[in-house]
């Protein structure tokens, strides 16, 4: 129906009423909800910044050729290891890295080496994205947890949100793999 960009502006925009509706609005929280915005927001171009960096000297050293030809001489079936040994590192990860620079370091490391082998681009993206939203609840640094964390009451320690988040990990992961064995089911091909 909307683009985020709408969706986003159309939520501040009942923020808005809602704080007036409430009589909780006042132009200092304005003001500090849009000092926070711009805080993330910089700190996401920040890591855009670095991401780009990294990648320009990582591809001007050779560094993707030498990936490049690790992933391509993976034993087994070419495809298949490739996928299978991509969304375990993915995973691994995203239990350390950020989902942002997930997407801008890794995946264009990623891209080319699945072009090569002749497996769709679209299936391909789509288990990169399913296996980026596991990592928003993997410990230790699953964004998911964090806002749990800040929800819940004092007595909920963070090893019970850590386990209790175990099942919700196993669900994802089974998806991910009915998406890459299955993925017809979807309406999808897994080649070219």
């Amino acid at each position: 129906m909307a683009t985020a960009t709408e969706s986003s502006a159309v939520g501040c925009v009942g923020a808005l009423v809602l704080g007036a509706l409430y009589r909780k609005f006042s132009f200092d929280i304005v003001k500090t909800a849009a000092q926070e915005t711009v805080k993330i927001t910089s700190m996401v171009f920040a890591i855009l910044i670095g991401a780009t960096a990294f990648s320009m000297v990582f591809n001007y050293t050779g560094g993707e050729e030498l990936v490049e030809q690790f992933l391509l001489n993976l034993p087994g079936d070419g495809k298949w290891s490739f996928v299978i040994f991509t969304m375990l590192a993915i995973f691994i990860l995203g239990f350390f890295i950020d989902f942002v620079e997930i997407a801008y370091i890794i995946v264009p490391i990623l891209l080319p080496v699945s072009v090569i082998l002749g497996i769709s681009p679209l299936w391909f993206a789509i288990l990169i994205a399913m296996n980026l939203q596991t990592s928003f609840l993997t410990p230790p640094f699953g964004f998911s947890l964090f806002y749990l964390k800040g929800v819940a009451p004092p007595e909920v320690k963070t090893t019970q949100i850590y386990k209790g988040v175990l099942p919700f990990i196993g669900i994802q992961v089974f998806v991910l793999m009915l998406i890459a064995v299955f993925p017809a089911v979807f309406g999808m091909t897994a080649l070219l």
